[in-house]
């Protein structure tokens, strides 16, 4: 049986791990930015409040809409490093289809029940949150020791 053939996966490449943590900086740190530092410094000048709020209504469903691209980079990357099993067995696999979870069900609420406010928030609270605990892990190809 050549090597080609077993079930081990790839050894993942310099590119797949720089590319894993440039996604990771781009939507984890991009949800954190708009919700903590962007939309409350918006409502600090002093503009109208509905217009904080359209702003608000504008950038978010695109922040979330790259954050869905930006995960299945990720998780692109984790198959092609760790095999299939390590989107269900290992936390990064779970921690990103629980963000694309969310961000379906935010689209899909978004889409079918806007006024569900609260939903919208949770869901991207989630996503936040999980990309927080998502930077505790290690990139895909590396020891956690290292």
């Amino acid at each position: 049986m050549s090597k080609s053939v077993t079930s081990k996966p790839h050894q993942p490449s310099r590119a797949a791990a720089v590319s894993w943590q440039l996604a990771q900086t781009l939507w984890v740190g991009g949800l954190w930015l708009l919700q903590f530092v962007i939309l409350p410094a918006i409502g600090q000048i002093g503009l109208a409040p509905l217009l904080t709020q359209e702003i608000a209504e504008r950038l978010v469903p695109l922040l979330i809409g790259l954050t869905a691209v930006c995960v299945a980079l990720q998780a692109f990357a984790l198959l092609r490093g760790d095999g299939l099993s390590s989107l269900v067995r290992d936390m990064r696999g779970q921690l990103l289809l629980t963000v694309a979870a969310m961000a379906l069900s935010y689209f899909v609420v978004l889409q079918y029940w806007p006024e569900a406010e609260y939903w919208l928030r949770f869901s991207y609270l989630v996503m936040a949150f999980c990309g927080l605990l998502l930077v505790l892990q290690p990139v895909p190809g590396k020891s956690r020791g290292a």
